[in-house]
């Protein structure tokens, strides 16, 4: 599983889920905190359609967090002010970047996690598309 579908799965899923992860790591390795949970402001870019040209929507508040473990050092940025996450979400990273035996047994728990977000937003769509309007148009004779 790449980084961003992992990352995506641990920040639109359970909570749980990072928390035991990054727990789980915390017990059986040493974690060095590089730079503790803080909040920043990143540019947001995006690309105008009709001239392709790269401009700055605005600035979204971040929380970054990096830690090292053995040689491995891992981020973990999370939109908004979430302290917590943020710092599981570097300890897991930095755990799949030094390839730890316990990474190897998460894919099963993050693939199910997966489907269940993946279940939730169509339940969602499907109430949403309960409630949408139908317009036709009469023809006049």
């Amino acid at each position: 599983m790449r980084r961003k579908e992992r990352t995506e799965i641990l920040i639109q899923g359970t909570a749980d889920i990072a928390k035991d992860f990054a727990k789980e790591i915390e017990m059986r390795y040493k974690v060095n905190v590089i730079q503790k949970p803080e909040s920043a402001l990143v540019l947001l870019k995006a690309r105008e359609t009709a001239n392709k040209s790269l401009f700055y929507l605005g600035e979204l508040l971040v929380t970054e967090c990096t830690v090292q473990i053995q040689d491995s050092i891992g981020i973990g940025i999370v939109k908004g002010h979430r302290e917590e996450l943020a710092h599981c979400l570097a300890i897991i990273d930095a755990a799949y970047q030094a390839d730890l035996v316990e990474t190897r047994l998460w894919s099963h728990v993050l693939e199910n996690e997966k489907k269940n977000i993946q279940k939730n937003l169509q339940e969602l769509n499907q109430s949403i598309l309960r409630t949408k309007v139908n317009f036709e148009t009469m023809d006049v004779q």
